[in-house]
C-alpha cells in the first residue's frame, strides 16, 4: 500500500510540518471544551493543542506531550494535503546532531509505539493512522537538502540552527558534517523572549505577551506601546550580538567561514546582523518548515526506485 511521508520538527517552541506550524502548548481537559478548534481527542481525554507554551523538558520522551502533539501535527498535515483520514504513514523527524547517536533509539521508540493503528479525533474528525516506520535525521543539516546551493563551491560552512531552547552549531567540510565540531548552546529564542518580556515589565510596567515580542522582533506591525517596541528592538540586537559572541567562543571564526543561519531565530539574526559585524558571508533560511520538509525530501530519496 502507498504510504504518506510526514516530516515533523518537534521544537521546544513550536511543532512544524511541511505546511503547518503551532506552539508546543498542550492543555488537557476531562470534558469537551467550549470549542473543538485545535482539539485532539485521544484515550478518553481532550487536549487543546497550540495554546501557550508547555514547561520546558530537555528530554522530550519523559511524558506523552510530544506524542500527542505528533498526532495533532499529522492531522493538520493530512488536512492540508486533502488526504484520506485512514492512512499509512512514515514519520520523518529529527534530533540535534550533538546528541543524535545518544537520543536516537529512545526517540524512535517513543514515536513508534506498538499501539497500531493510532485512532483519534482532531477538530471532531476521526483519524486512523498506521505508522509504518519512523526515520530520524540530524536537524539543521537535513534542511540543507532543500538548499544545496548554499554548500556549492565552499570547502567549509558553519550551520547555526537557532531553535526554541538551543542554538545547534556544526561545521560542514566538503558538504559533510564534521561531528567533532558540533556544539549545542542554550541560547534559543525562548531565552531571548523571556528576558525581553522581563525588561519591558521593569521599564514600562507592561506585561506583554511572547506573541507580541515575537511580532516586533520579526519586524511585523504591532499596536504595542512605542517605548516597549524600542526595548524589544534594542534587545533583539543584543541577542544577535550574544549569539555571534557565543559562536566565536565555541571556536568558530565567522569572519573566515561562511555561515548559514536557520531555525526560528534566523529571522531575528537577519534583521540585526549588519555589514559592520564583518561576517565572511551569511545566508539566512527563515522558512520555519525547512527541517520538516528536508526530512521528507530525504525519506523520499531513500524510497525512490
Amino acid at each position: 500500500m502507498i504510504h504518506i511521508i510526514i516530516g515533523i520538527d518537534h521544537g521546544y517552541y513550536a511543532i512544524k510540518t511541511a505546511h503547518a506550524c503551532f506552539p508546543t502548548g498542550l492543555v488537557a481537559y476531562e470534558y469537551e471544551p467550549y470549542t473543538l478548534q485545535n482539539v485532539l481527542q485521544y484515550a478518553g481525554k481532550y487536549y487543546v493543542c497550540g495554546t501557550g507554551r508547555q514547561t520546558l523538558v530537555k528530554d522530550k520522551t519523559v511524558n506523552d506531550n510530544y506524542y500527542l502533539l505528533t498526532m495533532a501535527a499529522v492531522a493538520q498535515e493530512l488536512k492540508h494535503r486533502k488526504a484520506k483520514k485512514c492512512v499509512e504513514v512514515v514519520l520523518a523527524a529529527g534530533l540535534p546532531l550533538a546528541g543524535f547517536g545518544r537520543e536516537k533509539k529512545n526517540f524512535r521508540e517513543y514515536l513508534f509505539r506498538r499501539e497500531q493503528p493510532l485512532r483519534f479525533l482532531f477538530e471532531g474528525e476521526t483519524y486512523e493512522v498506521l505508522v509504518r516506520d519512523v526515520k530520524l535525521f540530524p536537524q539543521g543539516y537535513s534542511a540543507l537538502a532543500l538548499y544545496p546551493e548554499h554548500l556549492t563551491g565552499e570547502p567549509s560552512v558553519l550551520l547555526a540552527d537557532i531553535g526554541g531552547w538551543t542554538v545547534d552549531l556544526m561545521r560542514l567540510d566538503n558538504a559533510i558534517p564534521n561531528a567533532s565540531t558540533c556544539r549545542s548552546l542554550e541560547l534559543g529564542v525562548i531565552r531571548c523572549i523571556d528576558e525581553i518580556m522581563e525588561q519591558v515589565r521593569r521599564n514600562t510596567g507592561l506585561s506583554v505577551t511572547d506573541m507580541q515580542v515575537e511580532r516586533v522582533l520579526n519586524g511585523s506591525p504591532c499596536s504595542l506601546d512605542k517605548e516597549a517596541q524600542e526595548i524589544i528592538k534594542r534587545h533583539g540586537r543584543l541577542y544577535a550580538e550574544r549569539i555571534l559572541s557565543a559562536i566565536a567562543e565555541a571556536g568558530f571564526d565567522l569572519k573566515a567561514v561562511p555561515s548559514v543561519f536557520m531555525g526560528g531565530g534566523s529571522a531575528i539574526m537577519k534583521r540585526h546582523v549588519t555589514p559592520q559585524d564583518g561576517l565572511c558571508r551569511s545566508v539566512f533560511i527563515t522558512d520555519v518548515h525547512a527541517n520538516a520538509a528536508g526530512y521528507e525530501r530525504i525519506v523520499g530519496q531513500m524510497t525512490e526506485p
